[in-house]
Formats: structure tokens, sequence, C-alpha cells
């Protein structure tokens, strides 16, 4: 049986690479997992019933982030020294990549941000497996693979996930009635400096808007105006997927949830300044396949957002568009795992 080390630093992480954690500890591996105190990081872990060590809290500044990341360095070498990895599996952390060749375990990445390309470019050579979406034109040499689909079908894809109306209930929502859930990330990453989310202008709009065709949700990294007049979250973190999944229109500037959501057939509109960019490849397919709507223009955002609100076909259509795109796509978890052992046992 093989030794199992996966890096986890991002709530998206948890997600990613639960199913495959859970799979391969089920099949007699020994699977650890280092975390990260980064918003819900720790606590969707321990939604999830995942064991788990906190390995370092996300600084706030570039300084503190800066002498975060050293000291994770470090502590991540320290623990791999004491736990002897064949495999180290990380979402490109470069804390992860650098213990695996320093102790001489395997080191596979995943990795779907055309923004991060150079530090993928960097690591690559320290890799044994650099793993990608099709969608990716860029070439890492010899250990990048691609695969068909999206990564947030490791655990969107319907062998994995299927929303649960009588969660939902439980914490008051009607899911046999329409809402919208509006997610605002607070564009404060290493990646996302000199850019905007959907702006507060933008947000009072939406919710005076939506709210006509039912309860607005908000979902947010960071503090929501007081005086917007919109419904917090109802449901816990390890639900939002079931949220999403019944919702009749998502609006976001959160790339990871538009994806989301688009996978599970609900309508979004996607916002903000990476709608006007080119770095995730992933919309280029997403959106040929009428799955997600990006606008960068918010005035013209709003005005789609509440076009589909009033629109009764748009859910089906959007059943319907999941539906052939899913004809091609993949397990990703299968691919996880199945990657992840081929390292092992290189």
């Amino acid at each position: 049986m093989s030794r199992i080390h996966f890096d986890v630093t991002h709530p998206a992480h948890v997600h990613l690479f639960r199913h495959a954690i859970r799979e391969l500890a089920d099949a007699d591996h020994h699977v650890v997992v280092s975390s990260r105190e980064k918003e819900l990081t720790t606590d969707l872990l321990d939604a999830y019933d995942i064991p788990h060590t906190v390995l370092s809290t996300m600084g706030t500044h570039k300084v503190e982030l800066a002498s975060e990341w050293i000291g994770r360095s470090v502590r991540t070498l320290e623990y791999d020294r004491r736990f002897g990895p064949d495999v180290v599996v990380s979402r490109l952390s470069p804390s992860a990549v650098a213990a695996a060749t320093v102790t001489g375990a395997a080191s596979v990445a995943l990795h779907d941000h055309e923004g991060t390309n150079r530090l993928a470019g960097l690591l690559a050579p320290f890799l044994d497996r650099l793993c990608t979406p099709t969608s990716f034109e860029a070439d890492f040499g010899a250990p990048h693979r691609r695969h068909e689909g999206v990564q947030e079908l490791a655990y969107l894809h319907p062998n994995r996930f299927t929303p649960d109306r009588e969660r939902l209930r439980e914490h008051g929502v009607k899911p046999e009635e329409p809402y919208t859930v509006l997610r605002l990330v607070s564009m404060g990453a290493h990646h996302d400096v000199g850019l905007e989310g959907i702006s507060e202008r933008a947000q009072h709009r939406l919710v005076d808007e939506l709210f006509a065709y039912g309860p607005v949700y908000v979902s947010a990294e960071g503090p929501v105006p007081d005086d917007l007049p919109a419904e917090r979250m109802p449901v816990p973190p390890e639900l939002m997927h079931d949220l999403l999944g019944e919702a009749s229109l998502l609006v976001t500037d959160s790339n990871t949830m538009a994806t989301e959501a688009g996978l599970l057939g609900t309508p979004v509109v996607r916002s903000g300044a990476y709608a006007a960019t080119d770095e995730f490849s992933n919309f280029a397919v997403l959106g040929d396949a009428g799955l997600v709507e990006s606008i960068a223009d918010e005035t013209a955002a709003v005005q789609r957002a509440v076009e589909l609100a009033a629109d009764p076909d748009a859910g089906d259509r959007w059943q319907r568009r999941r539906a052939a795109y899913l004809e091609d796509a993949i397990d990703v978890t299968e691919y996880i795992v199945e990657t992840v052992l081929e390292g092992a046992d290189a």
C-alpha cells in the first residue's frame, strides 16, 4: 500500500480532493492531509470528517503572506520527513512540491488557472505529474497530463453529487420556489492583485431587481454592505452545492462557483474583472456549452441576470446543455486516484 500526502490550502481544494482522499483511504492506502487556516478550509475538512494537520494560517498582507509561506514550507518539509510519503498531491503548492523533491517522493499537482502558468512553469521540472484540462494551450513538458472536463467534476459529476432538497428544507429553503444566489469574492489572493469584483452599486441593483423573482441569498468572502437588503446564507458551507443546484440563478464574480453552478445546470451570470480576461480557458469551454455567461460590463450583467430570472424556461435550457456537456466529460476523481497511484508506483 502507498503512503500519500494531500496538501490542502484552499476551500476549493477540499472539494477537489475529498472523494479521492476517501477512496484511497478506503482502499487501505495510508493517507494524510495537511491544511491551511484560510476562509472555510478547515471547517469543510471537519464537516466532511477528514482528519488533517494545520501547517499555517493565511496572512492578510503581503509581508504576512510571505512569512506564512516560508514558515509553511519549513513545516511541510518537517511533516513529510516524519511521514515518509511515496507521493505528495497538491493544487500547485510550492511548499508541497519542494517537500516532495527534498524527501524523494513523487509529486502530483493539479492546475486549472492560466493566470498562474508562470508558477506552473517554474514548478514543472520538479513534478512527476502536472494535470490540467485539455483546454490548456500552454505546454509544460514531460510531466504535463491533460484530461477531459473541468476539475470541479471531481465532486460535481453525477457519479459524485445530486442536490438534496430535504437538507435545504431543514434550513428553511424552499427548493421548489425560485431563488437567486449572489456570490461575492474578496479578490484578496495573490493572482487577484489589481482586479475588482462586482461593485457595491451593482450588488444593490441586483438585489433590488432580482428580489421581485424570489429570495436573494448572499454569500461573501468579505463583509456584506449593511444596507444590502438580501438574506444571508441560509445553509452551512458544506450544503452550498445543494443550494446552487436548486437555485434559479447564480450571479457571481467567483470563477469557481460560476463553474460549479454551470455544471449543476443552474443559469449563471459571471461578472467582475475576470469576465473580461482569458485567464481561465475553462470558461471558453463552458461558454461554448452555454453553461456560463461571462459579462464584464456590470450594467449588461445586471440586465441579463434579470432577464434570466424572469425566464421560466431558463432552468430547463441549462439542464439540457449540462446533459450535452457531460456526454464527453469524465469523473475527475477517478482520474485523480489513477494518477496518484501511478505517481506512487513510479
